[in-house]
């Protein structure tokens, strides 16, 4: 499954690594990008993970 989160809060370089370590840690999740610019993530993933388990991911 693939989904799109908006992130207003993605400002810098700093951000993207984090939201990548954090949702990269969710089993599950295949693919990652976070974009400054558009100040959102994509994300590809399969069961365990959910949409919920990413959105409280990108919440912290």
């Amino acid at each position: 499954m693939k989904a799109t989160f908006q992130v207003p809060s993605i400002t810098c370089s700093h951000c993207v690594d984090k939201i990548e370590k954090f949702v990269g840690e969710i089993e599950g999740v295949s693919f990652i990008d976070a974009s400054v610019e558009k100040k959102s993530v994509v994300v590809e993933f399969d069961a365990p993970a959910t949409q919920d388990l990413i959105k409280e991911a990108l919440l912290d």
